[in-house]
């Protein structure tokens, strides 16, 4: 049996290993080192449902946080908006009851999580600007979301508090300063240039529902199918905090541009911004800390998905379920991580 056999039959185990862990319909799990990318896939989009492939589309949850993050790095660059534009700068024109303690918040203090914003919109804001984005006018809706949160005070400003806020906030910033939408932005300047094609936003499989992976969520102790639609996701307004979809091959190379500083790209110093968390603090526009490397983890509620890279070996790693069962995907994604990672 040859190297390259045995570390394809390595990953068809790893990602049933996945799918048995974490008793999710369908699993995904993709690794890229010096450029070799490779993915493997087990079970299906729905129970006996069709079977899911390596070019399947997942919903990433929060893990859009670091793509918006890297969307203002590229703004910053081509000098459209400033890391230090202020919530007052760019929306004290806009909205008329701006807390003072806002006022003066940064990108950089939303990307860390370090503005003092909630964790979420009310919930009351998510049913009122719930449905499919062709329904509403999802900027509105988003300054509308920031308008809300901003008129009071801020809790623990200057500390980590993980917020989805924060980049729905950015977000709108950002809208405000170019006149184009978050969902516009991200794929003209991220998706595109990195030939991300598969990337889109929502529940993935909206216009072909039996070809994508379907979420799963717990209703009445029992594990249901959400079908793709408004219902599969949070409201489009939480774009920037999470709601893009794309294949693991596409999130791979995403990644693999973060592990190699790609300077095609971006600049060493503005990966250093996106990379290099404030002084104490684990956490860094997207990505948290540990050991050297950089991963996160998204869910909304019905998909789960984890990626990592590590600047040193430049190893990028991705593992996705099609399910919201956070304790049982942490566990497995604790059981083949480190697998991914070893040469």
């Amino acid at each position: 049996m040859t190297s390259q056999t045995a570390y394809a039959q390595d990953m068809s185990s790893l990602a049933n290993e996945v799918l048995e862990i974490s008793g999710a319909p369908a699993a995904s799990i993709g690794v890229m080192r010096e450029g070799n990318m490779r993915v493997a896939s087990a079970g299906t989009i729905y129970r006996n449902g069709p079977a899911v492939t390596d070019e399947s589309l997942w919903h990433i949850g929060s893990n859009t946080k670091s793509m918006t993050a890297t969307l203002i790095a590229r703004l910053a660059e081509r000098g459209v908006i400033r890391w230090e534009d202020t919530i007052a700068d760019v929306l004290g024109s806009v909205l008329s009851d701006i807390d003072q303690g806002y006022r003066a918040v940064t990108y950089a203090d939303l990307l860390h999580h370090r503005a003092g914003l909630p964790a979420n919109p009310g919930r009351l804001s998510m049913i009122r600007m719930s449905g499919s984005a062709a329904e509403r006018d999802v900027p509105a809706d988003r300054l509308s979301a920031a308008d809300a949160a901003l008129a009071q005070a801020p809790r623990a400003q200057g500390s980590f508090q993980y917020s989805n806020l924060g980049y729905i906030v950015a977000g709108a910033m950002l809208e405000q300063q170019t006149g184009l939408s978050w969902e516009t932005l991200i794929t003209r300047h991220v998706f595109e240039p990195l030939g991300m094609d598969s990337a889109g936003f929502g529940a993935p499989g909206v216009s072909a529902p039996e070809t994508q992976p379907w979420g799963h969520r717990k209703l009445l102790f029992v594990r249901r199918a959400i079908s793709p639609g408004p219902a599969g996701d949070n409201p489009p307004f939480f774009g920037p905090a999470g709601t893009v979809h794309l294949s693991i091959p596409d999130h791979l190379t995403y990644l693999n541009a973060h592990a190699t500083q790609d300077t095609t790209f971006l600049t060493p110093q503005s990966w250093q911004r996106l990379h290099d968390p404030p002084e104490g603090a684990d956490y860094s526009a997207g990505w948290g800390h540990r050991q050297g490397v950089l991963a996160h983890a998204g869910s909304n509620t019905m998909w789960y998905s984890f990626v990592a890279f590590d600047p040193q070996t430049q190893t990028s790693a991705v593992i996705n379920v099609n399910s919201g069962d956070r304790a049982r995907a942490e566990a497995a994604i604790a059981a083949v991580v480190a697998k991914l990672f070893q040469p």
